[in-house]
């Protein structure tokens, strides 16, 4: 328990209530659209370029940006996967399907991977 005021609040004066805006997305149909990159993105941002963020939330860029950003990594996974399957096909399906998983998991965590490395963490 406390003695005194200044021990609570760790002065001798009286603590001031800071005022901190509520900031959201005004743009809410946006982020209903925002596949799972949109949300690493806005996670990265809001964890390691915060600064970044706030701007672009006070300028009401930040869902236009997400969309981008996911659109970008969904196409660039496409192509990612199709390359991978070009140099390493996929074994047939129908013969060992446990292979097929395997591999088909494989080619995924790759191209996430990059992904992540391209287009998320910059």
């Amino acid at each position: 328990m406390y003695s005194s005021r200044r021990n609570r609040t760790g002065g001798s004066g009286v603590r001031q209530f800071e005022v901190i805006p509520n900031l959201t997305y005004k743009s809410g149909e946006q982020m209903e659209q925002l596949g799972k990159y949109g949300f690493l993105r806005r996670d990265y941002l809001k964890n390691h370029r915060n600064s970044t963020y706030q701007v672009m939330l006070l300028q009401d860029t930040i869902g236009e940006h997400l969309l981008e950003v996911d659109k970008a990594a969904r196409e660039r996974e496409e192509v990612i996967l199709k390359q991978l399957e070009e140099k390493e096909p996929l074994p047939d399906k129908e013969k060992d399907q446990m292979a097929w998983v395997r591999a088909a998991n494989q080619h995924r965590a790759i191209a996430e991977e990059i992904i992540l490395k391209e287009l998320i963490y910059v």
